[in-house]
């Protein structure tokens, strides 16, 4: 919640007068915790308690994993008859992430010490640290999986989607389109853009998007 992303999408919110919730999974960011003890269902359920801390008509707004889970909570809420999301907008969403992007992407020697010991740890991009990947957060996954079905988010969506992008290609984004089958759907690709889409231009997409989405 204190990247740029979140804190364009704040700056955008006290310039225009909309309310924004900003908060991290547990396990990410500011938030307490151990990503290798995350799963989805957890963040899902996370996710829920910070939208019923919310009122009125919401526009859900997430990256990578949390584009995954902005749709699997509009799908939720959207069962229970709650119509409060009006549009979604996703940046690089790792739609289904566990099975087609994690699992998929290891070796046959890390697959069998992931079913062997219940973990792998994998080199990461973006800390020093290594991401372990849990046999828990796999088989948890197959419960959220959306491909396959047609993915209904009841409101219009606009995918953000960067065409250098090494963790989400841009054929996952146009995947994801071609689910979303009943709804509007605007996929804007940013050709020379990575996985955080976090420069100035990529920003400035970013706002456009929300405030389209927002109608401002």
């Amino acid at each position: 919640m204190a990247g740029t992303k979140a804190a364009a999408l704040d700056a955008l919110g006290a310039e225009t007068g909309l309310a924004v919730t900003r908060f991290d999974y547990s396990g990410h960011g500011h938030s307490g915790g151990d990503f290798a003890d995350g799963t989805i269902t957890r963040w899902l359920e996370e996710a829920r308690v910070v939208f019923d801390s919310t009122t009125g008509d919401q526009l859900l707004v997430g990256s990578s994993m949390g584009g995954w889970l902005a749709l699997l909570l509009a799908r939720q809420l959207r069962s229970e008859g709650i119509e409060r999301v009006k549009a979604i907008v996703l940046i690089a969403p790792a739609v289904d992430m566990t099975e087609a992007l994690m699992l998929a992407a290891l070796n046959e020697e890390q697959r069998r010490k992931l079913d062997r010991d219940g973990y792998v740890d994998r080199l990461s991009t973006y800390s020093s640290e290594p991401d372990r990947l849990t046999k828990t957060l796999i088989e948890d996954g197959r419960n959220h999986l959306m491909f396959g079905a047609v993915i209904e988010t009841g409101c219009p969506v606009t995918i953000l989607q960067g065409g250098m992008d090494p963790d989400v290609p841009q054929a996952h984004a146009h995947k994801l389109a071609e689910h979303i089958l009943h709804d509007p759907v605007t996929l804007t690709l940013i050709p020379d853009g990575d996985h955080r889409l976090s420069r100035e231009q990529d920003l400035a997409c970013l706002r456009a998007a929300v405030r389209r989405a927002a109608r401002l």
